[in-house]
């Protein structure tokens, strides 16, 4: 076989490769791969006193330095101070596999308005990331300590596109659904501690918390309104 046609049949086989990728979100249950995949978005377990667990942590009782275990430690952590709120402490990952699925994650981390005034006064610095929202790096203290801190809720950002058909075959029919623009809809599974945010025109997110603590995230949808 000549050096060209190998290329060639590579390139195809990695063509291929890419557009099943998409596919891999919407494969049917019966698909082995499906069913040796563990840690995916849709598969949250509902435990006792209102809590649940996805991607292998529990928001509510689960705490940093636990999913680092489990996702990896590369989470940038640091606390993001929008105008006029009083800011909160978030871990980034850049890239997390969940199961087949890949995408990014944002950690909430449980703190006080108290501890987080401190944080901001051992601060090392400040940065504008969008409109008057500051990104700020902790000192290296603070950040030791806050591995300890449990995780109030998870935010993750698929990288395949969602669709109403995907969402209502995969994590089934929701409870409620509120529409907070032309393009964005809001799929709320209280049971679950979910509320998925379809988004026509970007990317959409998953929002999980223990399901005693849905409140935090049906609430603002409501105000909104």
């Amino acid at each position: 076989m000549s050096r060209l046609l190998k290329s060639i049949l590579l390139f195809v086989a990695i063509v291929v490769a890419l557009l099943a990728a998409p596919l891999l979100f919407i494969a049917d249950d019966g698909k082995p791969v499906e069913q040796a995949a563990e840690g995916m978005p849709w598969q949250i377990e509902v435990l006792s006193a209102g809590y649940s667990r996805v991607f292998g942590i529990t928001p509510g009782l689960s705490t940093l330095d636990e999913a680092d275990v489990r996702i990896g430690s590369d989470a940038q952590v640091a606390m993001i101070v929008a105008q006029g709120e009083s800011g909160s402490v978030e871990a980034f990952y850049e890239r997390v596999t969940a199961g087949f699925v890949t995408g990014k994650m944002i950690l909430t981390l449980e703190t006080t308005l108290a501890e987080r005034e401190q944080m901001l006064k051992r601060a090392v610095k400040a940065e504008y990331m969008e409109s008057a929202t500051r990104r700020i790096t902790l000192a290296d203290g603070d950040l030791q300590a806050l591995k300890q801190a449990r995780i109030a809720a998870i935010a993750f950002i698929p990288a395949a596109q969602l669709d109403e058909a995907v969402v209502l075959q995969r994590f089934g029919t929701p409870a409620e659904r509120i529409r907070s623009s032309e393009h964005t809809e809001h799929f709320l599974y209280p049971d679950k501690g979910l509320d998925l945010r379809l988004d026509a025109k970007g990317k959409e997110l998953l929002q999980y918390v223990a399901p005693r603590d849905f409140a935090r995230l049906r609430d603002p949808l409501l105000a909104a309104q």
